[in-house]
């Protein structure tokens, strides 16, 4: 709701009721729009700093939740002064209202900034798997976009119930302010919801030996190419998509010349595009999200050329608004897929994770979007003589034809060329997110092992190795997988199960658990490390026919049930079932107790000696 206040309906309020239709008025909007344009670049500068000011807080709270709840709570209150004339200094005092807007305004989206980087940051923190941050992703946007198009239907009806005169259905400022206060209560009530109802869950993937600096921040991002790549195709797109859905009020009221029919569009696509939300998981699987993306753009540019011959017929305008906005949340997710798994892609490039930094690279582009889209809107509204007092009976041809070249002709031109960029250069899908993630898990107990904390193996106490399966032993070099069969993940052992479940090898703590289910990682009382990963190439599977008891840092006993799987479900998708366990500190040599044959959990395998 407040993004789409601020990218689509402030500039409405700024070109049509804040000024008058003279000169003085005309130069008052360029002014605002050249503020508004010049600002939000200028914050894109700033957005990257936000994310890694969000990646090294560190309270009782989590990273993201304070900032959600602050960012929420100034953004929403200068919000709503920004919808007003400030006592009427807009005409009274030009430049000081203009110095005022300008402080509001920077204030208000930097705080904003806070609260949409900080929630969607959440995702990457939540699962490393790319179908379930699919499906959290989408029960997100299936709430943004309802937010988004409830604002279409309400701001017509609240800004006339609120008004004292009609002004040919646009309302007067009274209005207007009304609607922006219900926009600004509503975004700070949710917030604070997300405040209280959320709880981050850590795991040992998330955790970094280092923050990264202030200078180090823009040497993250360009460095991770397919993050740089697919941040140039959704720049272009977004600048191209957001003129459109910018001007659609002002075709509403300036070339079919009734505001109020805008609702009924607000209204369809709210339906509709929950639809299209939720088709998203089923289409990325059986299309992949590449497909999705081009299939999603060609229905956008179907759109766009039924839009331009519409005319004045509202139900061939409702047909095109509609499926030009279809696609919309559908590339959203395609994109924030993407870049949450460029998380993953940078962490394994340059052995650093940063998750909000990275992530706030979605609504700065948005946010850039939105600058270019008020730029050209702002000065579209005045080329085209559509301010303060202008009718849809007052709009000359030329104005028409310049309506139409900018809402119509420059975003197809940039979707085009960012659509091109994206089929050239991007190639981040899930299948190698897949596989960095597979190296990553393989990597824990390493990165555990140089954290002088917790690799504390050299104490008094021995340590026994307890089958953790039933089923057949055999030696780990004969496992059909390099990195174990190799020692390159530490010595071990491998058993072919004869059942599904898996129990404690010994006394100790969960120190790693994993979204696919497909392994854990445990640590003995003195500090031993060991990986329990059930089969090879299962991480592909993303958690299917696996179900965990355990959660990070849960204190278990030998013998307690630690994961059990499904091995038909295994043996359907191809995979080798074989358990492999092994002690990720290489620099251990255990002594072997059992060489082969037939064991049942709870027979001793190894020992390590102190």
């Amino acid at each position: 709701m407040f993004y789409a206040t601020l990218s689509t309906y402030f500039i409405m309020f700024v070109t049509s009721h804040l000024f008058d239709n003279g000169a003085s008025g005309a130069k008052m909007i360029s002014y605002i729009t050249m503020i508004i344009m010049f600002l939000r670049f200028f914050e894109l500068v700033i957005d990257p700093f936000i994310g890694n000011t969000i990646d090294n807080t560190s309270t009782r709270w989590g990273n993201f939740k304070p900032w959600i709840v602050g960012g929420g709570l100034i953004s929403s209150v200068t919000i709503a002064i920004l919808f007003t004339n400030m006592g009427g200094l807009n005409t009274s005092n030009p430049l000081l209202y203009l110095i005022i807007f300008a402080v509001l305004y920077i204030t208000m989206d930097i705080f904003y900034s806070f609260k949409d980087v900080g929630f969607w940051s959440m995702i990457p923190a939540l699962s490393f798997d790319s179908r379930e941050r699919e499906k959290t992703a989408t029960f997100a946007r299936v709430g943004s976009n309802i937010g988004a198009n409830i604002v279409g239907v309400m701001v017509m009806p609240i800004v006339l119930m609120f008004s004292q005169v009609s002004n040919h259905g646009q309302g007067d400022n009274r209005g207007w302010f009304a609607f922006a206060m219900v926009v600004a209560t509503v975004s700070f009530v949710s917030a604070l919801i997300v405040g209280l109802g959320t709880k981050e869950k850590n795991s040992e993937l998330r955790k970094n030996k280092e923050k990264t600096s202030f200078s180090g921040v823009i040497k993250v991002l360009t460095r991770n190419d397919q993050l740089m790549w697919l941040s140039l195709t959704y720049a272009l797109y977004t600048s191209g998509m957001q003129i459109t859905n910018a001007l659609e009020l002002y075709y509403f009221t300036y070339i079919l010349g009734n505001a109020a029919q805008f609702s009924l569009l607000a209204s369809i696509n709210a339906v509709i595009g929950v639809f299209a939300v939720l088709a998203f998981p089923p289409m990325a699987q059986k299309f992949s999200r590449r497909n999705v993306f081009f299939i999603s753009i060609g229905i956008m540019l179907i759109a766009l050329i039924l839009f331009l011959f519409a005319g004045n017929s509202l139900p061939m305008v409702l047909a095109a608004a509609v499926l030009f906005y279809i696609p919309q949340p559908l590339i959203f997710l395609v994109v924030l897929m993407i870049i949450t798994d460029s998380v993953e892609y940078g962490q394994l490039k340059f052995g650093h994770r940063d998750e909000s930094l990275t992530l706030s690279v979605r609504p700065l582009l948005d946010k850039m979007g939105g600058a270019i889209s008020n730029g050209v809107v702002g000065l579209t509204a005045v080329w085209a003589g559509m301010t303060a007092g202008a009718s849809a009976s007052t709009i000359s041809n030329h104005g028409h034809l310049v309506f139409k070249l900018m809402m119509f002709g420059v975003p197809v031109a940039l979707i085009l060329l960012g659509t091109l960029i994206f089929f050239k250069k991007v190639t981040l899908d899930e299948k190698e997110h897949a596989r960095i993630v597979d190296e990553l898990e393989r990597t824990w107990g390493k990165t555990l092992a140089e954290d002088d904390a917790t690799a504390e193996v050299a104490s008094e106490q021995a340590v026994t190795v307890m089958s953790p399966i039933d089923g057949q032993l055999v030696p780990l070099a004969s496992v059909n997988d390099e990195n174990f069969a190799s020692g390159k993940m530490g010595a071990g052992f491998a058993i072919k199960p004869s059942d599904g479940r898996i129990y404690a090898p010994f006394d100790g703590k969960v120190k790693a658990t994993f979204p696919t289910r497909h392994a854990v990682g445990l640590v003995a009382d003195n500090g031993l490390s060991v990986l329990i990963h059930i089969g090879i190439d299962t991480v592909n599977m993303r958690g299917t026919g696996f179900v965990s008891y355990v959660e990070q840092d849960q204190v278990v006993k030998q013998g307690d049930l630690l994961i059990e799987f499904w091995q038909p479900a295994l043996e359907k998708a191809g995979y080798d079932d074989t358990v492999m366990v092994v002690v990720t500190d290489t620099a251990v040599q255990p002594v072997s107790l059992n060489e082969n044959g037939t064991v049942t959990h709870g027979d001793p395998i190894l020992k390590i000696e102190s």
